[in-house]
């Protein structure tokens, strides 16, 4: 996008503020009351899950408060029991589909009429205040202010600005659960927040106890032994989930099918290959590379399912994606091969010892672009960069950290 269309873009955005501002009543509102609070977030698996750390404090500060979440349908199980929150709301937001269908009226298929539609259903809840956890998101602070949300807090985002009564400092360079922290505790704590160590407060999954006791049921059906009390699992498993949602962000399978090799060939350990949906080529491509059978799960688990036996590992490796995240909220050790995606805003929340970021530094990364290489490298020049013996360090040093000792 051009300067100019930039410009006209955020003239029409302060036409629009201005505007929605004509309609809303409570807009002059000087505090807020913390009653009932909507917080907006549209991404997907791996960034939802990022924003719990920050549902942990606005729980924390405001006891008391309905605190609803309102996230796209594609990303509401990680939020569907968490403890912090007292309801779930879920919207197709335009642009965040990934294939899904945008919404099943077609008059209501465009994303004004949608923002329209959106707005007049949220306003029956009455609430007081709004947060915007992701920092760029325009359409979600409009959609705040049409409400007639009278407290709308955000970042001070261009676009975003003009529909927010509080736009906090940005740094579009920070991670985004540092940015999350930042909203939900405003100008009140942030000085005692807005440097947490990475971790702290943890990201918040907790799968279902059936879901669990299914993980657990599933490793012994095929050899291996869960102890219910620690979750440690005879032998050792290591996960690998290659997949993720945008290609340029893949590793090449001839590589992860030679660190698998790698690692069976010096610990006594299982290996189980992990996919979502449209993923089962590329995790038959790599086992049919290996020197072992291995296990595979593709596509037959739910989120719950998937988190607990990635809880019983003693390692997981993959790509830039949100079943590497949900590992991190379970303590599983965790290795993360970066691309065009930032590691700084969106790598692991956690302790950087068990939870270790690979990436190559090329000129041009990150990029950001997630679904092809902006200069036609296929794959992409910063994936294919990363060499097979640098992941294979990188993991032998995570499990030998949690005491893994060499195949007899």
């Amino acid at each position: 996008m051009n300067g100019g269309s930039i410009t006209l873009r955020r003239v029409l955005l302060r036409n629009l503020a201005t505007v929605g501002r004509i309609f809303v009543q409570r807009s002059h509102i000087p505090s807020p009351a913390f009653r009932r609070i909507l917080v907006i977030k549209p991404d997907h698996l791996g960034d939802v899950l990022l924003i719990t750390p920050a549902l942990r404090f606005l729980r924390t500060y405001h006891p008391r408060a309905a605190i609803v979440a309102l996230v796209g349908p594609w990303s509401a199980p990680v939020l569907a029991h968490n403890p912090d929150i007292n309801a779930l709301l879920t919207l197709p937001f335009p642009g965040f589909e990934r294939g899904h269908p945008p919404h099943p009226r077609p008059s209501r298929s465009h994303p004004f009429l949608r923002l329209l539609h959106a707005a007049a259903l949220l306003r029956a809840g009455d609430f007081d205040t709004a947060l915007l956890l992701r920092d760029d998101h325009w359409w979600g602070a409009a959609l705040a202010l049409l409400a007639g949300i009278p407290h709308r807090v955000g970042h001070a985002v261009p676009e975003c600005g003009p529909f927010l009564t509080k736009a906090l400092p940005w740094n579009p360079a920070q991670h985004v659960t540092r940015q999350a922290l930042e909203v939900v505790t405003e100008e009140r704590q942030r000085r005692a927040t807005a440097s947490p160590s990475a971790g702290s407060p943890p990201l918040v999954f907790l799968p279902p106890p059936g879901d669990v006791a299914w993980a657990a049921a599933w490793l012994a059906q095929h050899g291996l032994a869960c102890d219910p009390a620690t979750r440690r699992v005879t032998p050792p498993l290591v996960i690998l989930h290659p997949g993720t949602g945008g290609t340029s962000k893949l590793w090449l399978p001839e590589r992860w099918a030679a660190v698998v090799n790698a690692l069976t060939a010096q610990y006594p350990i299982r290996v189980l290959l992990t996919g979502g949906p449209g993923e089962a080529t590329l995790v038959q491509n790599i086992a049919r590379l290996l020197h072992h059978p291995v296990l595979a799960l593709v596509s037959t688990t739910s989120i719950g399912q998937l988190t607990a036996l990635l809880g019983m590992a003693a390692l997981v490796m993959g790509v830039d994606s949100g079943p590497l995240h949900l590992a991190v909220s379970q303590a599983t050790p965790s290795l993360h091969l970066f691309g065009p995606g930032s590691a700084e805003r969106f790598g692991p929340w956690g302790d950087r010892q068990r939870h270790r970021v690979l990436r190559a530094d090329l000129w041009c990364a990150p990029c950001g672009v997630l679904n092809a290489c902006p200069r036609g490298t296929n794959p992409s020049e910063c994936m294919a960069a990363l060499s097979t013996e640098q992941v294979v360090q990188a993991a032998r040093c995570l499990l030998e950290q949690e005491g893994m000792g060499v195949a007899g």
